[in-house]
């Protein structure tokens, strides 16, 4: 079986490290990263990842701009996409389930326990 791929879509460098480091240390699989929206799109369409974490806030193209451009194109549309946010309220979080995503992880996180929280989100064994 191959090792899973997740392509995080995030501007903050300090996320981007954590994310990368926490994930290949406890699991192996691979991360790649994005840090604007184009990017990740372009990045998405060659590299065909496993999932797609996505970050809501960034500048020039938001995550649900993002979002939108990845369910559009026949390449991306199927990859399964968590949202990355620190908008909790609940009507943010209603709005962001009518999207299509499949999970939402609320930043703050703790980088330890994210691959445990993306397998159950998609159910992957660890």
């Amino acid at each position: 079986m191959k090792d899973k791929c997740i392509l995080l879509i995030d501007d903050e460098e300090t996320i981007q490290e954590v994310v990368q480091v926490g994930i290949e240390i406890e699991t192996g699989w691979e991360v790649a990263i994005a840090s604007s929206g184009m990017e990740g799109i372009a990045l998405a369409q060659a590299k065909q990842p496993d999932v797609i974490l996505l970050d809501v806030m960034m500048p020039d193209m938001d995550g649900i701009s993002t979002l939108s451009q990845l369910k559009a194109n026949q390449k991306t549309q199927s990859i399964p996409v968590i949202l990355l946010t620190a908008k909790t309220q609940t009507a943010d979080k209603n709005q962001f389930e009518n999207l299509g995503i499949i999970g939402i992880i609320t930043k703050p996180f703790n980088s330890m326990t994210l691959a445990s929280r993306i397998a159950k989100i998609l159910q992957w064994k660890l």
